[in-house]
């Protein structure tokens, strides 16, 4: 006799704000690909690749932690101090912290959605980069804000598109990611940084800097973060930082500098989301920070990331040759942006392109409003030599059936 089958039950109804909580095609690639049966090359997730991550030393240090019984017990809201002090004199930031203007959080998602509760009410003008990263724009439509998208080009965010769409109504808020900027890989130029912190000073918007991938530059100088430019007006800059991308993402690390006054009130918010970070984890970040192992690790990743870079890049021109697509050229970062120049749905070429065993993700991934159907997202972050070579001739052989 089989199992009864349960009644389906209607539930309450969800809180008006459900409506804007969209998930993320980006992570359910990850469930996507384990799924998987057959080898498949990934240039979808952005991640360190799992020998990219300094899994020894990180080993090491986690024995040590995991031996004191205090390392399971609840932390302070503001982060552990072991951390806190590494991050505000030894880390390669680009301006002086001081202790109120720090919070560490559960990796950076979590310094966006503090932002966002704190910021953003429902009907907020909210300017966000198209393409970009949608994880963002998520927690973004999860408060009800309302996304105004503005276009980028090689120099970044176009500030004065910006300036132009929003006429007299400006946004609350605006969130970018200046550097490396998922998923195109540019970067905001000194200029338009500047331009557009006297924008946000002029309208009273606050500018939300997502900068995961700043200490990866493998090519050219370094710009200042936009708080640092900031420094000495009355723009308010919210800066997110991460160790996912530098060390391993399932840490869960990362940290926010913002006025002491935004860190005060995030600090109260985060109480009432999970108390603190995990402890142990922060031990084991501020570890591997107080033993000086950071910079010849970033050395290390920045020498891997720029021959990744120029190997996909090569390895692109040589299956897509003459003016079949374009391709972005970042400095540093994880990712690159391809454009057809024919009509391709690379959304429904990414089924045929699973089944030849390549994945990425499809520019439709990075636009609330559903744009980019002929663009796709690649790392080069996650594979290397011939590897990437064998995951572009796959991507080509799969671009021809689709044909």
């Amino acid at each position: 006799m089989g199992a009864a089958v349960s009644p389906i039950r209607e539930l309450p109804p969800f809180a008006a704000r459900a409506s804007g909580i969209t998930g993320s095609v980006i992570d359910s690639s990850t469930s996507l690909l384990a799924a998987q049966e057959h080898e498949i090359v990934r240039f979808a997730m952005g991640s360190p690749a799992p020998e990219a991550i300094p899994t020894q030393a990180l080993a090491e240090i986690a024995d040590e932690v995991l031996a004191h019984p205090d390392a399971y017990d609840y932390g302070p809201t503001e982060g552990e101090q072991a951390l806190r002090a590494q991050l505000l004199q030894t880390s390669p930031r680009t301006h002086a912290l001081g202790p109120e203007e720090l919070l560490i959080t559960s990796g950076g998602m979590q310094g966006l959605d503090l932002a966002c509760k704190l910021f953003v009410d429902p009907g907020d003008r909210v300017v966000v980069e198209a393409p970009t990263y949608t994880n963002g724009t998520a927690v973004i439509t999860g408060y009800g804000g309302e996304l105004l998208e503005v276009d980028v080009d090689e120099d970044g965010l176009d500030v004065a598109a910006l300036r132009e769409l929003c006429g007299t109504q400006p946004p609350k808020l605006i969130y970018v990611i200046p550097t490396f900027q998922n998923p195109s890989g540019v970067t905001l130029s000194q200029a338009r940084r500047l331009e557009l912190i006297e924008l946000a000073e002029r309208w009273g918007a606050v500018i939300l800097e997502d900068d995961p991938y700043r200490d990866l530059r493998f090519d050219g100088e370094p710009l200042p973060g936009l708080r640092t430019l900031a420094a000495g007006s009355d723009a308010t800059v919210i800066s997110v930082h991460t160790f996912s991308k530098v060390l391993a993402p399932g840490l869960r690390v990362g940290w926010v500098d913002a006025d002491a006054a935004v860190i005060e009130a995030m600090t109260a918010a985060k109480q009432g989301l999970d108390t603190c970070a995990s402890v142990p984890m922060q031990r084991i970040v501020a570890g591997f920070l107080e033993r000086g192992l950071l910079p010849a690790h970033l050395d290390a990743l920045r020498t891997r990331y720029r021959a990744g870079k120029r190997t996909l890049r090569a390895a692109l021109a040589d299956s897509f040759p003459g003016a079949a697509i374009d391709v972005t050229d970042p400095d540093g970062g994880f990712f690159l942006w391809v454009t057809f120049h024919e009509p391709i749905d690379t959304e429904a070429l990414f089924d045929i392109a699973l089944q030849e065993g390549v994945a990425y993700i499809p520019g439709r991934a990075f636009s609330a409003s559903g744009r980019f159907t002929d663009s796709l997202r690649l790392t080069f972050a996650t594979t290397s030599g011939e590897r990437t070579c064998e995951g572009v001739r796959r991507l080509r052989v799969a671009v021809d059936r689709h044909r």
